[in-house]
């Protein structure tokens, strides 16, 4: 534990360019093969490892699940966390397709093998659009063999792009932890604004690393980062049928990821997936405000969660938000049905920091205050359970009439 201890204080973390290609080994090409009906619209991607590479997957708890989700599950089985490729089209999400959508996967996987000189099963596949349209898969195989003919580092910016639906704005970190041992890069991308609460990851992540790191502790490492970044944001409270989160790891850098170094893998996991789960709950659709709804003084932190996750859900606290009305009741009234445990004598609600119930009992000389807080576009809930002390925090947005707007006309 010391060991552990001396790495991690010794560990420097800062932020480089370069997106999900920041990392040394991969290369990428993102081009517009005619998904999306805009002309020059970018809709797939094609992210490569110079060499063999160890991939991990994290993918939806829906029960609906995307023909691609099915066959990327399916590789990483059969490869045990090898893989050379991943190739990602955005503006059909191949959900609800039947056989041809799992052919038209498996197609995707099959050209990416040919042009790059692996097997299928080392490809992973990820798709995002629309539910239950056929992808047009002619087009998609003519571009992915462009695509895999013009792979080269440094296009991670484009790659981030293409990924993108209803996304006001691309998403994309990297950074170099520096470690006693020697330094690696972590580069990342996220696409996702509706359609998010995911139970497993976000609607589509992407995160590379040139760390040495078995398929066994890469798995381990996105589990535990996503639980609290990616896993700890909520849009509408939707879980859709193609989420998915991958790692991959070329060990281009030298730096052998053991017990030692594990705290510095996931702080650089943590560092570029935090600020890529709040920007896509800052840019979710219809969102003018970023909530961090955070439970203190819980018995456990599941428990904490389950509390923070059901009052950032709730539509009615989220509308509350959006008009700038400090409703503690709502906030009360959604911990209540989180079916968490609690005595209300000693709850204490707050907004901004503003106290608003406590011990039972309103504080509404404080109100006009919380409005005032809840005008900004960062809002901070706080709720103390009084029961132990576990505590976890979940992100969300407020909701609005454009967000209605948006989902109302989606497929029209």
């Amino acid at each position: 534990m010391a060991d552990v201890m001396a790495v991690t204080r010794h560990t420097s973390i800062a932020p480089i360019d370069g997106g999900i290609t920041a990392p040394t080994g991969f290369r990428s090409a993102a081009l517009h093969c005619g998904i999306k009906a805009k002309a020059g619209a970018l809709d797939l991607v094609v992210l490569a490892v110079d060499t063999f590479a160890s991939v991990a997957g994290l993918f939806t708890t829906n029960l609906a699940q995307a023909a691609p989700v099915l066959v990327s599950k399916r590789h990483l089985e059969v490869t045990r966390g090898s893989g050379c490729a991943i190739v990602v089209n955005s503006g059909c999400a191949n959900a609800c397709t039947g056989e041809a959508g799992l052919a038209h996967a498996r197609r995707m996987a099959e050209e990416v093998a040919g042009a790059l000189g692996c097997e299928p099963e080392r490809v992973l596949v990820a798709s995002t659009g629309v539910i239950g349209v056929a992808l047009p898969i002619d087009r998609v195989v003519g571009g992915i063999q462009k695509a895999c003919s013009s792979l080269a580092h440094g296009k991670g910016s484009e790659a981030a792009q293409a990924i993108m639906t209803t996304d006001p704005f691309p998403k994309e970190h990297a950074v170099r932890v520096t470690t006693p041992r020697g330094s690696f890069a972590v580069g990342a991308m996220a696409k996702g604004s509706g359609m998010i609460e995911p139970n497993m990851a976000t609607m589509l992540g992407f995160i590379t690393t040139d760390a040495q790191v078995e398929p066994g502790m890469l798995q381990r490492a996105l589990t535990e980062s996503a639980r609290d970044t990616f896993n700890a944001i909520t849009v509408d409270g939707e879980c859709s049928t193609n989420d998915s989160l991958f790692a991959m790891a070329s060990g281009v850098s030298g730096v052998a990821i053991d017990e030692e170094l594990y705290p510095a893998l996931l702080d650089g996991l943590l560092s570029v997936s935090r600020p890529l789960a709040l920007g896509i709950v800052r840019g979710g659709e219809g969102a003018t405000k970023l909530i961090a709804v955070s439970v203190y003084d819980a018995r456990t932190v599941d428990d904490a969660r389950q509390v923070a996750r059901t009052i950032a859900n709730s539509p009615l606290v989220k509308t509350a938000v959006h008009g700038a009305d400090p409703n503690w009741g709502r906030i009360v009234a959604a911990a209540g049905r989180a079916g968490v445990a609690f005595d209300m004598q000693r709850v204490t609600v707050r907004i901004g920091g503003i106290l608003l119930f406590e011990n039972g009992l309103p504080h509404d000389e404080s109100a006009p205050g919380a409005a005032d807080i809840l005008k900004r576009d960062t809002v901070d809930i706080e709720v103390s359970l009084g029961t132990g002390n576990a505590s976890a925090t979940i992100w969300g947005c407020d909701l609005s009439a454009e967000y209605v707007r948006i989902n109302g006309e989606y497929r029209t």
